[in-house]
């Protein structure tokens, strides 16, 4: 599959889930805001790709990562994010979701595999109920320390107010 067409609309999304597991493939979902893109995402997709053949991220569109992290986020547009995404080898593909959860697109396309970090308990990653019962598997993945995108803001709001760490003598 090559870059340009890894972004796909939930429909076609769900059409190549079912081609992929029909021919046995293992499909491995995951999702998140994918903000500003850092080691800890690259880490952290890497290692959800080495549980199963086709890695799918679900993608907070715009509108849900502004309700969810408020109103100064997303930094980076839904556009930009899935170009990004979709430069990284072990991305397979990308669709982009609406709501605050990716539960009914979960819901819709049922994954073998549902990955979030460690920071959530399984029984409450959205979709978490819906793959188990549809046999499939709900894991977590540790997250390399220090790295997350709000850390990451913090750093950059800091070199704008402490003038002396980006060399300026105002």
């Amino acid at each position: 599959m090559n870059d340009s067409n890894k972004l796909l609309s939930n429909s076609e999304a769900l059409e190549k889930v079912r081609v992929w597991q029909r021919s046995g493939k293992t499909v491995v979902f995951t999702n998140g805001c994918f903000d500003i893109l850092h080691a800890g995402h690259v880490q952290y997709l890497s290692e959800a790709k080495k549980l199963g053949d086709i890695l799918l991220i679900g993608l907070n569109s715009d509108a849900s990562v502004h309700r969810i992290k408020g109103v100064n986020r997303p930094i980076c547009s839904e556009t930009n994010r899935a170009t990004v995404l979709s430069a990284i080898q072990v991305v397979d593909a990308i669709t982009l979701f609406d709501e605050n959860t990716p539960e009914a697109l979960i819901g819709l396309l049922l994954p073998d595999i549902l990955i979030k970090g460690s920071d959530w308990a399984v029984e409450q990653i959205a979709g978490s109920r819906l793959v188990l019962d549809n046999g499939g598997k709900v894991l977590t993945l540790p997250l390399l320390d220090g790295c997350s995108t709000s850390n990451i803001i913090e750093k950059i709001l800091q070199c704008y107010t402490n003038s002396s760490l980006y060399g300026g003598t105002d």
